[in-house]
């Protein structure tokens, strides 16, 4: 990889994106929860969403003093992300997406399969546990990016500290457990099969992206001799 150059970083959002991402993205979570739950007086609804208010904003002003740059890299898709990635990012968004509504009919407005307090506790803990190992992955890998790329402009170079000491993409197993623990947080049985069909497309982009890094990536084909794990520690 050529270093002479300095490397160049994503440019800021613009200011009227990170207005319609601040605003849009609140009202997609209500309508997403409280339309098929069929009404604004769910309770569970507002509980989930509070939690995750409060856990991304705690996220959000850690990464800001750690690695503000994470903002822009994860900003939107930069150039070069390849095109595989972005057609299987197409499935694998809507899969992730629909656990709220499923979970917001199912335990929401029918009542089909509502699990017990227990599992909705652990849904939460899930979900936090996530969340907090997405951000300590965000907080040491500045090349943290929505899509798959090398980043030979911003001289992209093997991150192996923090959670990547353990396995290779602890961004990936974190997100599994978040898919999991969202359905089981809203109570929901039948949410659980958008979160399983999210975590098997998830899982093979791992391994298509493992591949790619292996080949393209300087120094990645030595880190993964030493870290073997991809997802979970003594199982893949």
């Amino acid at each position: 990889m050529d270093n002479a150059e300095p490397p160049r970083d994503p440019s800021a959002m613009s200011r009227s994106a990170a207005i319609a991402y601040a605003i849009g993205l609140p009202l997609a979570l209500l309508v997403l929860i409280f339309l098929p739950a069929g009404s604004i007086a769910w309770v569970p609804g507002w509980i989930f969403i509070a939690v995750l208010v409060l856990a991304f904003g705690a996220s959000a002003l850690v990464l800001a003093r750690v690695n503000p740059i994470i903002f822009r890299a994860r900003s939107r898709f930069q150039r070069g992300t390849k095109a595989w990635d972005r057609a299987l990012l197409a499935a694998i968004l809507p899969a992730m997406v629909a656990i709220l509504p499923v979970a917001a009919l199912d335990t929401g407005r029918f009542h089909w399969l509502p699990l017990p307090l227990s599992a909705v506790v652990l849904g939460y803990a899930a979900l936090l546990g996530g969340i907090a190992v997405t951000a300590w992955a965000q907080a040491v890998n500045p090349f943290f990016e929505p899509g798959f790329r090398i980043q030979s402009e911003r001289h992209q170079h093997v991150i192996d500290g923090g959670p990547y000491r353990f396995v290779r993409h602890p961004g990936y197993i974190a997100a599994i457990v978040m898919f999991f623990g969202m359905a089981l947080a809203l109570g929901s049985v039948l949410a659980l099969l958008p979160a399983v069909l999210a975590s098997a497309l998830l899982a093979l982009r791992t391994s298509w992206e493992d591949r790619l890094l292996q080949a393209e990536l300087p120094g990645y084909d030595d880190y993964a001799r030493r870290v073997r794990w991809r997802l979970v520690p003594g199982l893949w």
